[in-house]
């Protein structure tokens, strides 16, 4: 399949999304994702302000802009935009890279303690973690009982968006696989039943 598709350019998405507003004539909301933006910065690629400069070419500008910026570094974004952004989180162990660089110590697992959230908020409009921060699995992949950062979150004034939430096997608790193919990790098993559980 090499060279049988494209990779559409931020702007083009963004013209395809401002495209379908008009003729569906409903807002359309962007969720982009700034990747290793620590690395490329030295680089001459300042992910941060490319990003910022283009959303503000089209007109996002303003935290009631129908956008979140994301990112898993805690980086300049806080200080070049009043878009909302979001906080990802990664495994409890593992530190954001800007952090690593910038040699603080600070993990994941800090950040999502309640005086951690209280300081991503500081910042961040809404945090993204991985979804076994609200209920953890155990060793055999079903679900425990949930945790408190939803709640702890939301007492900080964050909204909370995880991920990933996927149909199949591979990506879902013991419980939800499907019955008749629980082992085939391609397999579509019960993300409704997940997905409820996680609502509950």
């Amino acid at each position: 399949m090499n060279g049988a598709f494209e990779i559409p350019t931020f702007q083009e998405i963004i013209e395809m999304v401002k495209s379908l507003q008009s003729s569906q004539n409903r807002l359309i909301g962007l969720y982009p994702e700034i990747k290793h933006s620590t690395q490329f910065d030295p680089l001459g690629l300042p992910m941060e302000k490319l990003v910022v400069d283009i959303l503000a070419s089209y007109g996002y500008q303003g935290a009631e802009a129908p956008v979140y910026i994301q990112s898993f570094e805690i980086n300049k974004l806080k200080t070049m935009t009043q878009l909302r952004l979001l906080q990802l989180f990664d495994s409890k162990s593992m530190c954001p890279y800007d952090q690593i660089v910038a040699g603080s110590g600070l993990t994941y697992g800090d950040m999502a303690t309640p005086e951690g959230l209280q300081e991503v908020a500081k910042y961040a409009y809404a945090v993204g973690p991985d979804k076994s921060y609200i209920i953890p699995r155990d060793e055999n992949n079903n679900l425990l009982n949930a945790t408190t950062f939803v709640s702890d979150a939301h007492a900080a004034g964050l909204k909370v968006h995880p991920y990933t939430f996927r149909a199949e096997n591979n990506f879902l608790p013991r419980q939800y696989h499907n019955a008749a193919d629980p082992d085939t990790p391609s397999v579509i098993g019960d993300l409704d039943a997940e997905i409820r559980k996680y609502f509950a």
